[in-house]
């Protein structure tokens, strides 16, 4: 194998962004009981880091017609997860929501390039391309809007439209616990309270609970993803599907299947802000879907998340520090193996 393909292979995995997710073990609940939300740093399914609660702008709960401000004393740690302990309300459809302060993170021309090949930011990407920027560095600020509708009770209400006004969100156009499985969805996509109009939107489902690892994502950063006419079109790259909003921020999908769903996208855009060169901002939401004959029983699945046991892309932790030390171990090896070879 070529040297600095295979280089440039282990450079992908050394690439570690982390999409950030609010989960439930169970999005059906029952009123006036004990709850638990997952906020996941890592992948879907996996998470990689902690988030400290100096991070969190807000934390919200909507349900019954208002807006409730999460409590710090609220979050604990388990393993590599923060979690949110609360008390559901009365019957209706919840968003939980959280926002997080911006950091800036700092990557040389190579690592950028990969970072936006990797997670999706193809237009950035093709920008560099066209513009002859693949060779500069950058100075990236990010932060990350991430939201979970669920159901509580049988009684559905209107909570689950509301705008938290965050950076950007995803709004869905109609209650996800009114249609099922089988049916399309529209959501909309928000920029700063506006319709953002062809941007990429990746969606995946984990059926039935079953919550396989959602991998790494990468594109082949070749391709044109930016043409209109691409637009609210659906394309399937590995177990995500790909979609770009149309003219008025809207994605459509099919619920093909049963399950919990996600959306998530990477918004980025140059910045004029002096020492730094790109922000960007993140977004997801989640929400389950059901069949037709759903049935509320699921509200007794048992929460076997933690006792209180009271990183960004780099959240911080020791895990990750773990990670980049092996990583750093395994090019040495493949740097030793070839030359040996020569």
């Amino acid at each position: 194998m070529n040297k600095k393909i295979l280089l440039g292979a282990v450079a992908i995995l050394l690439l570690c962004s982390h999409d950030m997710f609010l989960k439930l073990d169970n999005y059906f609940l029952e009123p006036e009981t004990p709850a638990v939300i997952e906020l996941v740093n890592g992948t879907f399914e996996n998470s990689e880091n902690t988030i400290d609660r100096n991070r969190m702008l807000d934390v919200s709960l909507v349900g019954n017609g208002q807006r409730t401000e999460v409590d710090s004393t609220q979050w604990f740690e388990k393993d590599l997860s923060t979690y949110l302990d609360f008390t559901t309300g009365k019957s209706g459809t919840w968003i939980a929501g959280v926002s997080t302060a911006p950091r800036n993170i700092e990557m040389e021309a190579e690592r950028f390039n990969n970072y936006l090949d990797h997670d999706g930011v193809v237009d950035m990407l093709q920008y560099r391309k066209d513009n002859n920027e693949l060779d500069q560095d950058a100075v990236e600020k990010y932060s990350k809007h991430v939201k979970t509708i669920f159901q509580v009770g049988n009684d559905k209400s209107e909570d689950w439209k509301t705008v938290m006004g965050y950076p950007i969100e995803f709004v869905p156009l109609e209650n996800p616990y009114e249609i099922h499985a089988g049916h399309d969805l529209q959501v909309r996509l928000l920029l700063r309270g506006k319709p953002l109009k062809n941007q990429l939107v990746l969606i995946g489902n984990k059926e039935d609970h079953q919550h396989a690892a959602n991998g790494t994502h990468s594109h082949d950063g070749g391709e044109e993803h930016s043409h209109d006419d691409n637009a609210g079109k659906e394309h399937s790259h590995d177990d995500l599907k790909e979609v770009r909003t149309d003219k008025n921020g809207i994605v459509k999908f099919n619920l093909d299947s049963s399950g919990v769903w996600f959306l998530k996208t990477i918004h980025m855009e140059k910045s004029a802000i002096e020492g730094l060169t790109h922000e960007s901002n993140w977004a997801t939401l989640t929400f389950q879907a059901g069949t037709s004959d759903h049935s509320h029983d699921n509200a007794s699945h048992s929460h076997d998340t933690a006792k209180h046991d009271h990183h960004d892309h780099e959240e911080g932790g020791i895990p990750s520090y773990v990670f980049w030390i092996g990583s750093f171990v395994l090019v040495g090896i493949l740097f030793f193996l070839f030359n040996r070879k020569k």
